[in-house]
């Protein structure tokens, strides 16, 4: 229960900061944003100052480092207007057609700390802000010209702001040996930090170092500047869901696959479609989401390798009609480019996509095609199957069926193998496999694993074809078909007929 006397919370401007900060930033106290130069600083401070003007507060930018025309320059690359924003500049324009000061940022007046301070706080008198930045200390602390002095001024300045109802964020280029001073002093701590990858697009990342008498979710959560602001990506989802989730059998559409999973899938599950490439999971995968959108249930596909064009195409050879889904909405096609996407941009844009839309169509099957590309598009990262674990665990909750492929190294024999063993993250794993037989090339599929039921324990034949999957009888006169090299001991009628051309 919040006490009385407990200050509300602001937002920052930036609403999953907001969920990051389990609600914003306690109003009326004093804030350190370090990071170095180019991590974000800024364009942070300007989106806390214009969602306070959106609510009608004053505010407030005291600037040290930059002129009132490169903060409006910062401002006008976001779309955004400075106006109703009061700037405090202190580098001084006006002296740089003298040529013996145009080498100097300050007056000789305000060579001294205190007298700097102190035209600040005047200016905090007349215009009783309910938000203010200081950008940035590292001016603050050349003037200090010694580490004691320097802390003794930042506590007046903290001290100055007690009781006048204004919430301060002091911005650090985190170069100093004084931060960990500062980070006391401060009532919380956002850094920003600015990373390089071995490929693809730079890494930008936030973390709230501490936010005093309140929780917050720790730990990096991923980061972009783009036009607009910052776009954070919180490293857990937010909205987490307590308790059990009601269950039903999910069916793919196909009457023999069904069969083989024991009637189908359960919904709020995940499974597994593992075998070598081409052999047809992602198929398999299309099955479902057609099923889906037949029974008008949104199907969200993450395509990591496959462009939509080549989905199309395939679909088409099946017999599927997936554009007249994609159009009406009910399966919608996510193309993500590798190494350009961070684990918790993925989370998030998975937790985006899943949502209802504007019809209230719950989305039923969420298909990650593939568990490789997802591995590949971030090959810098650590972790990576806990975070796909606590992604699945999340879905699942939603009641959302979840179907990840896996590609297998190799074609065939005992040399197979996956990138990664990812099988006991599924409730259920779906086993393809080439077969030789009668000199030409066959697939087999098997269910290996499901937790929530029975299932068949046969191995059955299958192709694709335009009357999409059609699957045979078990395999009941073959040995070793899992080795991709079987001993046949029955006759050729068993097999299914290979007329026409495999899609």
């Amino acid at each position: 229960m919040t006490s009385p006397n407990t200050p509300p919370k602001i937002s920052t401007g930036i609403a999953p900061l907001d969920d990051i900060l389990r609600g914003g930033l306690t109003a009326d106290r004093l804030y350190l944003v370090e990071g170095v130069p180019g991590t974000g600083k800024t364009t942070l401070a300007l989106q806390f100052l214009l969602e306070g003007a959106r609510q009608g507060e004053a505010g407030l930018y005291v600037t040290l480092s930059e002129t009132k025309r490169e903060l409006e320059g910062v401002a006008a690359s976001h779309g955004w207007s400075l106006d109703n924003i009061d700037i405090h500049e202190l580098v001084d324009t006006e002296a740089a057609g003298d040529a013996r000061l145009q080498y100097t940022m300050f007056e000789p007046a305000e060579i001294e700390l205190g007298t700097t301070v102190d035209g600040v706080l005047e200016r905090v008198k007349q215009l009783e802000p309910k938000r203010v930045v200081f950008d940035s200390l590292s001016e603050m602390r050349l003037l200090s010209q010694g580490s004691l002095r320097y802390r003794r001024q930042i506590l007046a300045l903290k001290q100055f702001f007690v009781g006048r109802g204004c919430t301060v964020l002091l911005l650090d280029d985190h170069s100093g040996t004084e931060e960990q001073h500062l980070q006391s002093i401060a009532h919380g701590v956002i850094r920003l930090e600015h990373l390089l990858s071995d490929y693809g697009g730079e890494r930008r990342r936030l973390r709230i170092v501490k936010h005093r008498g309140n929780s917050f979710i720790g730990g990096s959560h991923d980061m972009r500047i783009v036009r607009g602001g910052l776009k954070v990506y919180p490293r857990e989802a937010i909205d987490q869901i307590v308790g059990t989730t009601p269950t039903h059998l999910v069916n793919s559409g196909n009457e023999a696959f069904d069969e083989l999973l024991g009637g189908g899938l359960n919904a709020g599950t995940s499974a597994l479609l593992l075998g070598p490439a081409g052999v047809g999971k992602s198929s398999m995968a299309l099955q479902f989401a057609i099923s889906a959108a037949q029974r008008n249930e949104r199907a969200v596909l993450f395509q990591f390798e496959e462009s939509t064009q080549s989905l199309f195409v395939r679909a088409e050879g099946l017999g599927f009609d997936l554009p007249s889904h994609v159009d009406s909405g009910l399966v919608q096609i996510i193309n993500l480019v590798p190494g350009e996407i961070t684990p918790s941009e993925f989370a998030c844009l998975v937790q985006e996509s899943v949502k209802p839309d504007a019809q209230g169509r719950k989305v039923g099957i969420v298909s990650i095609d593939s568990i490789n590309g997802y591995l590949n598009s971030m090959p810098h990262e650590k972790f990576l199957i806990i975070q796909m674990h606590e992604l699945l665990q999340y879905l699942g909750k939603r009641g959302i069926l979840t179907l990840v492929v896996v590609a297998q190294h190799g074609m065939l024999g005992q040399t197979m193998g996956t990138p990664i063993d990812a099988s006991y993250l599924a409730d259920a794993v779906v086993l393809f496999r080439y077969f030789e037989a009668g000199g030409s090339i066959r697939q087999a599929i098997s269910v290996i694993k499901k937790r929530t039921g029975r299932h068949e324990r046969t191995i059955r034949e299958f192709k694709l074809s335009s009357k999409g999957v059609e699957i045979g009888p078990p395999l009941t006169q073959f040995r070793g078909i899992l080795t991709g090299v079987p001993e046949f001991t029955g006759t050729q009628e068993t097999l299914i007929s290979k007329q026409g051309k495999n899609q």
